[in-house]
């Protein structure tokens, strides 16, 4: 998964019209909305956009034909692995009709090629889990948490052995609770996560 380290341009002229694409970091619906709304211009024809949050998605074709500009830029995103963005693709209308495929090569090829020339910094989705552990099994976990490269978070001794919180990539959380478990022979319990 990718994210937008800052904002990103990208302007090209066809058929007439021009368009310009921009895009921008965003955490929640409303920053990527009053975005949108900071970069209208008032002498443009139309202004389609598409934002991705985590699971959240919308988009808008802001007056082109259904299907024609929202969707393709929110494609263009998301074939590209880009996560917390907004991207609005602006039109100045040139006086030549594009046609509906025309207009999502458009629309979805600036959006792509915005984020083809932006910067962007790779990012491993995490996940925190607690687990609880055994005196007897504490070397047993820090030796299979080495192999995951897990991070330590916090931990506290209680009565019978360890709290621990851990920070691991998400898609080696099942594969190291797993090894935790058979390692221990069920003296390692995860008590929630992921």
């Amino acid at each position: 998964m990718f994210f937008l380290t800052k904002p990103a341009v990208y302007e090209e002229e066809i058929k007439k019209s021009r368009f310009i694409a921009r895009a921008a970091s965003v955490s929640t619906p409303a920053e990527a909305l009053a975005f949108l709304e900071r970069i209208r211009q008032a002498r443009a024809t139309h202004h389609c956009w598409a934002y991705k949050i985590g699971p959240e998605y919308r988009f808008s074709d802001d007056g082109e034909p259904g299907g024609t500009a929202g969707r393709p830029i929110l494609n263009a995103i998301e074939q590209q692995a880009v996560d917390g963005v907004m991207m609005v693709v602006i039109r100045y209308y040139g006086g030549v009709k594009l046609g509906a495929g025309g207009l999502a090569r458009a629309y979805g090829g600036c959006a792509a090629k915005c984020l083809q020339g932006s910067k962007l910094e790779r990012v491993v989705p995490t996940a925190e889990i607690l687990l609880r552990v055994g005196f007897d099994h504490i070397g047993t976990l820090y030796a299979t948490l080495d192999r995951f490269g897990a991070e330590k978070l916090e931990e506290e001794y209680t009565v019978t052995g360890l709290e621990v919180r851990l920070k691991v990539n998400r898609t080696d959380c099942q594969a190291l609770v797993t090894a935790l478990t058979d390692a221990s022979s069920g003296g390692i319990h995860m008590l929630s996560g992921y």
